[in-house]
């Protein structure tokens, strides 16, 4: 490992601690419990609240469709960009519902990636949000196909193709 991505991990697994310890004072308001897995996956920080116990208390953290999850995610970013002067790009999840989320929306973008190697045709994905999005255009890139987005939120979806696409314009889906 190199010295820059030696920084880069411990800087992550700062950002990992910053939010644990942010999440940990929240659970303690709103009297939930829960432990904290914290770790870096493609260059950014990791944070996971479990809690075997009682994993349908701590769901009421998800919300309808993630919702919760979404705004409890914002806040503990903003928490860390707050300690660390950086903009962040922690991934929080409760409960595994992001880890199941991942799983249906990959299984969705093999499903296309099959179809465009079948048909050779471009397949347009249902709109989604940036998080959806990104899993689905990993999945089409680890697959060795093409994928761009278009539309405007909140009707953005991704579109697979079998070569690259002429028209570039699309941004990619960075941003979580």
């Amino acid at each position: 490992m190199s010295t820059d991505e030696a920084d880069l991990t411990k800087r992550l697994e700062e950002e990992g601690d910053i939010a644990a310890d942010y999440l940990e004072e929240l659970l303690d308001i709103v009297d939930l419990g829960g432990e904290f897995e914290i770790d870096v996956e493609r260059d950014r920080a990791t944070v996971e609240i479990v809690d075997e116990e009682d994993e349908r208390e701590l769901r009421r953290l998800v919300g309808r469709d993630g919702s919760v999850l979404d705004a409890l995610q914002e806040l503990t970013r903003l928490a860390v960009q707050n300690k660390t002067g950086e903009r962040s790009r922690l991934m929080l999840d409760v409960a595994g519902h992001r880890k199941a989320q991942r799983a249906r929306l990959a299984a969705i973008a093999e499903e296309g990636v099959t179809r465009v190697q079948v048909t050779g045709e471009p397949v347009r994905l249902e709109p989604m949000n940036p998080f959806e999005r990104k899993v689905c255009h990993d999945v089409v890139a680890a697959a060795g196909l093409y994928s761009d987005s278009e539309g405007t939120p909140p009707h953005r979806r991704v579109v697979i193709f079998l070569e690259p696409p002429v028209d570039n314009e699309a941004s990619e889906d960075l941003e979580d």
